[in-house]
């Protein structure tokens, strides 16, 4: 483990590309951003044709209404995960990795959470490049691969340079995004009684409201559990909830449920298109902007989950921006030659494996509350602790159990079983006294290399 934030930022000065974005250590109070700089964040998270492409797959096979009782259910299901998670994150300056050695996972078992997050995030990194290159293959022409390494390229280049620059281009993408949208799907509208769209019936097979509710809620799990990345960051706990409420109502109400009158006006969930068609060269440009503002967060999770368990389990402190190079490389091109979506089967199954991590974090931090004693000491002087647990081992049975309950298990909504079940569990075993650390590790004891030096920064940008 590393030396305390304190005793790195007074090493010498050493040259590194892009900003460590202090991935080892708690997020200064005064490096964090202002509520529009962070709402412009939330709210570019909402912006994406998949969303519309969503909410019109749900349109073809619910009524509006039902359609409407769907995605309000899966947003409050992710609003309450994620201000609960995001509130700890935001509290203690930390992101899930480093989280989760102080709340309810050991030093050890971090290292187990920041490997199974990296490799989902940077999966879905390559995944979602591969889809982007197709598209931008079959609108513009040109050899997929190639849109694919372009892609890559560009957000590897901002992800680098971290937080602070991907803050400002949200400032740029997101309003030039949502007024697109809106002037596009306002002119296809108007040729339509909204009226008849609303009361029509779903023009394809019925979608139960449980597999709705599934797709919505468990399409954004992963993010709702990660959410500290973002909300180490915020200022106030009042902005968390704020910010991700905005976030969850333009992403379920307006651009979702626009998708399902859409659905309903074109009986299709293909409605990219209608989107594209009516915006020229720029709208597609904007969309294309949008969709790496969405990745770009994938790629940079990943990094933080690979610095967190290359340094407990080797004893090396890597720079957050080497590693965004190499995760963003190796996604890039898996991604331009086709191998990611053979995989999506294997990240659909640790996107089942994540869920249960919220629920233990949620439970530890303010149910239980055994362990987080040394964050809660430590806070005020924006250091990290000098010791935490090396294992919990009922923790990762609770993680283990709470995995079978949402794979196997054919009720109710995957995400959310496998999630509640990990609450429950930690909940009753822990206050039973069940729930024991074993063994202590410190932090000097990792620091086998001093912490590379970030850049120094400034909240540009910040409001």
């Amino acid at each position: 483990m590393a030396s305390d934030n304190r005793a790195a930022t007074a090493a010498p000065e050493a040259k590194s590309i892009g900003s460590d974005d202090y991935s080892l250590s708690r997020v200064p109070r005064d490096k964090r951003f202002g509520f529009w700089s962070m709402l412009l964040q939330w709210l570019a998270q909402s912006g994406s044709i998949s969303q519309f492409t969503l909410g019109a797959t749900i349109g073809v096979g619910m009524t509006f209404g039902d359609a409407f009782l769907a995605f309000t259910l899966g947003a409050v299901i992710l609003e309450i995960v994620i201000f609960a998670i995001g509130l700890a994150g935001m509290r203690e300056g930390l992101a899930t990795p480093m989280l989760t050695r102080w709340v309810g996972f050991g030093r050890n078992g971090s290292a187990l959470v920041s490997f199974v997050i990296a490799v989902s995030l940077v999966g879905w990194f390559g995944v979602q490049n591969t889809i982007f290159g197709n598209s931008v293959s079959a609108l513009v022409g040109g050899p997929s691969w190639m849109w694919c390494v372009i892609a890559g390229a560009a957000i590897t280049a901002l992800v680098i340079f971290g937080f602070r620059y991907m803050a400002l281009f949200a400032k740029i993408v997101t309003p030039l995004f949502f007024g697109m949208v809106a002037w596009s799907v306002i002119t296809t509208l108007n040729d339509h009684s909204l009226g008849d769209l609303v009361g029509s019936p779903p023009p394809g097979e019925a979608i139960p409201l449980a597999v709705a509710a599934t797709a919505i809620a468990g399409g954004y799990m992963t993010g709702a559990i990660v959410s500290p990345e973002m909300t180490r960051y915020n200022r106030k706990g009042s902005h968390v909830f704020v910010q991700s409420a905005s976030s969850m109502i333009l992403s379920e109400y307006i651009v979702g449920m626009t998708g399902v009158l859409l659905g309903h006006l074109v009986k299709s969930s293909e409605v990219s298109h209608i989107v594209l068609s009516t915006s020229g060269a720029f709208g597609v440009i904007v969309v294309l902007m949008s969709t790496a503002k969405i990745n770009d967060w994938n790629l940079y999770g990943s990094s933080l989950g690979v610095v967190n368990f290359f340094q407990v389990v080797f004893g090396k402190r890597l720079h957050r921006g080497v590693v965004t190079v190499a995760l963003g490389v190796a996604g890039t091109l898996l991604s331009a030659v086709g191998i990611m979506t053979h995989f999506t089967e294997f990240l659909s199954l640790l996107g089942v494996m994540i869920p249960p991590i919220g629920g233990i974090i949620v439970a530890e931090y303010w149910v239980v509350k055994r362990m987080r004693r040394p964050l809660d000491e430590t806070r005020a002087s924006e250091t990290l602790p000098r010791t935490s647990p090396t294992w919990v081992p009922m923790s990762l049975a609770i993680w283990i159990a709470a995995f079978c309950v949402g794979k196997f298990y054919d009720g109710g909504i995957p995400a959310l079983n496998s999630l509640a079940t990990a609450f429950l569990l930690y909940c009753a075993l822990g206050l039973l006294g069940w729930v024991r650390p074993y063994g202590t590790s410190t932090l000097d004891d990792d620091a086998h290399t001093p912490a590379p030096a970030a850049r120094a920064t400034t909240t540009a940008g910040a409001a």
